[in-house]
């Protein structure tokens, strides 16, 4: 029999005492540092769970006009507005303790490295919904030793400062399930067409298979092999308790309709040139570069009436001659707010992204007028002035320059004209007159009050519109006209918000302060529907004449000729529209029917946008006053007289002298010849 020496029995229990207290040290040294790990996390405080997320623009109808991902559908979507369906597949899949654990599940990760050490191969993961939540988040997805540290602390980092149902949510919300989706959101879009709250059992289950392999378990790629896949998940399901078996086979043999990928539609938005518009007014809202903007995840609303920008894109389309290579711009705005409702910034966006309302400076030609002659009504002007139409020279700067403008056609009266007659005729000599009479200086200040900001010279030659300027510019101070001088501006975004709904940017849309006269803005209105009313001379057509005939409610309008360009603007009291055609080279319009674009296009537009719409009329304000008068001469129309149009004036301006030209120079009945003093404005219709 062996007997054990005392000594060795002794050096035995040391080293197992040894050991123990090793041991301890250990335990105690893991605990120290797991407890500095949950400190330094908590420290640290919580990460941040920011992705890139795409941008959607909405038009204001709440439809969709496009959105921006480079590529990369991203949405970011509450947890409560997830199908249950589609949470339940995830965790019965992904991670079935997953509310059990902290992030770390040493049951399975126990598990798993036994069957692997099995098949002497890695067959089975053990990676917590958090853990691959981190991976997503903050780190690539190689297999070092550094990366599964890294990613073990910030699966802490996640764990201590966030609950179990947002560290859920920043999941389902990034993890990646092929053909450029991230997040169930983008996953429920892309191949059902529905939002995820709407997703069944069915397609949930289908879902929740792909992030395993998206190359793999695509239905769009291996529908076989994802059908395997979601039999799998849904019997996981049945095994956690979350459905019945019932339900499992039910949802097996649901037939599921795709919607499948369509990249070559999803890179087109509707209304091109109004989306890129909004994304720049976006950013300069928020102050921020725009290419920031394409996975900030923000909800843009907008201006934009789908209906009213498909009838503009027909307008342009069934008008100008699919041949041709003129090019065109139309903008159309609520004159109330400035709302842009509809854009065309040129006939195709694939072949010219440059935008003709917002980016092109053209000469706007006669369209400029009715801000001239708004300056000469709050000048002493009246709709009853006359002055001396015929081909003049105008000398200017002390006479050592000179100007000689022409009208179109070569078309004068010759004789005096009322100012009613030379903006509906478009009389570019009178023009000039009226600009020079009043100070080269009042046209410029007017425009800029009407938000012109574009350079415009104080020269003869600015009354008859030879400054470029935009038309969208144009357009919004004709709506400063339309509203009774109000100040407006472009409003293209109304609301932004960001990937979680707050509300970044909200706009007030309304119209500002008062910065044109009223009355003078409504007497220039009343003077710019003359352009649509044939009676108007004798001599000659007014402007719009061609077009009359297709309208049948009250518009006031402008249109503007030069050798390259056409300009049609003019609105009604809920509606302005500015549509110019021209060549992006300054080519010459030759061609009569070039010509006549612009002025259809508006036509056609303004009755088709409003055709549904009640009548409305220009409600005069106080303090103008109308009255009948013969437009050939300006004076109170009188009891036979055969020509008369109702006029308006600023209170106090209106004619008092009664025509009697209709009576052969015969003392009108009830009349006696007076002989009056000539004030200074009724010598001015001798100024030639």
């Amino acid at each position: 029999m062996n007997v054990i020496h005392p000594s060795r029995i002794r050096r035995t229990i040391k080293l197992v005492r040894a050991l123990f207290f090793i041991g301890l040290m250990l335990l105690a040294l893991m605990s120290i540092a797991a407890g500095m790990v949950l400190l330094t996390a908590k420290l640290q405080g919580p990460p941040s769970l920011n992705v890139p997320q795409s941008t959607i623009l909405f038009a204001s109808d709440q439809s969709k006009l496009g959105e921006t991902h480079y590529g990369e559908k991203r949405y970011w979507t509450n947890l409560e507005d997830i199908s249950p369906y589609a949470v339940k597949a995830t965790l019965a899949i992904e991670d079935r303790h997953y509310f059990e654990h902290h992030g770390f599940d040493f049951k399975r990760i126990a598990g798993a490295a036994l069957a692997d050490l099995k098949a002497m191969a890695k067959i089975q993961g053990a990676s917590t919904i958090t853990q691959q939540y981190a991976r997503n988040l903050y780190l690539s997805h190689d297999k070092t030793w550094t990366r599964k540290l890294t990613e073990a602390f910030y699966t802490v980092r996640l764990e201590v400062n966030y609950s179990k149902d947002e560290i859920l949510e920043g999941y389902l919300n990034t993890i990646y399930y092929g053909h450029g989706a991230y997040g169930i959101e983008a996953a429920s879009k892309t191949y059902f067409g529905k939002s995820a709250k709407e997703l069944t059992l069915a397609e949930a289950s289908m879902l929740a298979g792909i992030p395993k392999g998206p190359s793999l378990f695509s239905p769009f790629l291996n529908e076989k092999r994802a059908k395997e896949r979601q039999k799998l998940i849904l019997s996981s399901l049945v095994s956690a308790g979350a459905i019945k078996h019932e339900q499992a086979v039910s949802a097996e043999q649901e037939p599921l309709i795709y919607a499948g990928p369509k990249p070559e539609e999803e890179a087109k938005t509707d209304a091109p040139y109004f989306y890129d518009q909004a994304l720049k007014e976006t950013a300069r809202l928020l102050g921020v570069e725009q290419g920031a903007l394409s996975t900030r995840g923000l909800k843009i609303y907008t201006t934009l009436d789908p209906v009213l920008q498909q009838k503009a894109e027909k307008q342009v389309k069934d008008v100008i001659d699919p041949d041709s290579a003129i090019q065109t711009g139309l903008i159309s705005i609520d004159p109330k707010t400035g709302a842009v409702r509809a854009m065309a910034g040129g006939r195709d966006y694939d072949k010219s992204p440059f935008n003709r309302v917002t980016q092109a400076f053209r000469q706007p030609g006669s369209t400029i007028k009715p801000f001239l002659y708004y300056a000469a009504i709050q000048n002493g002007f009246t709709p009853s002035t006359m002055m001396v139409s015929k081909p003049t020279v105008f000398e200017y700067d002390s006479g050592k320059s000179s100007y000689k403008p022409s009208n179109y056609n070569d078309y004068y009266a010759n004789g005096p004209i009322t100012l009613a007659q030379a903006i509906a005729l478009s009389d570019n000599i009178y023009a000039v007159k009226t600009h020079l009479f009043i100070g080269p200086e009042k046209l410029a200040e007017t425009a800029r009050l009407a938000g012109i900001t574009s350079k415009l010279p104080e020269l003869p030659s600015l009354a008859l519109g030879t400054a470029p300027a935009r038309l969208e510019e144009m357009v919004n101070a004709y709506g400063m006209l339309a509203n009774g001088g109000k100040k407006i501006r472009p409003v293209y975004v109304t609301r932004i918000e960001d990937g979680t709904g707050n509300v970044l940017y909200k706009g007030n849309a309304a119209a500002g302060k008062q910065v044109l006269n009223e009355k003078a803005a409504f007497v220039t209105t009343q003077l710019m529907m003359g352009m649509f009313d044939t009676k108007l001379s004798s001599y000659t057509s007014v402007t719009g004449g061609q077009i009359a005939k297709k309208l049948t409610r009250s518009y006031a309008g402008k249109s503007g000729t030069t050798q390259t360009d056409s300009w049609m603007i003019g609105y009604s009291p809920e509606l302005v529209t500015g549509v110019w055609t021209g060549y992006d080279r300054d080519k010459a319009l030759e061609q009569v029917e070039e010509r006549a674009y612009a002025k259809n296009i508006w036509a056609g537009f303004m009755e088709d946008a409003l055709r549904e719409k009640p009548l409305k009329e220009f409600k005069p304000p106080e303090g103008v006053t109308g009255v009948y008068i013969n437009p050939e001469n300006g004076k109170l129309a009188g009891p036979g007289c055969p020509v008369k149009r109702f006029v308006y004036y600023l209170a106090g301006t209106e004619p008092t002298e009664m025509c009697t030209d209709h009576l052969d120079h015969k003392t009108a009945p009830g009349k006696k010849h007076e002989k009056k003093k000539e004030s200074f404005w009724k010598k001015l219709k001798f100024w030639d």
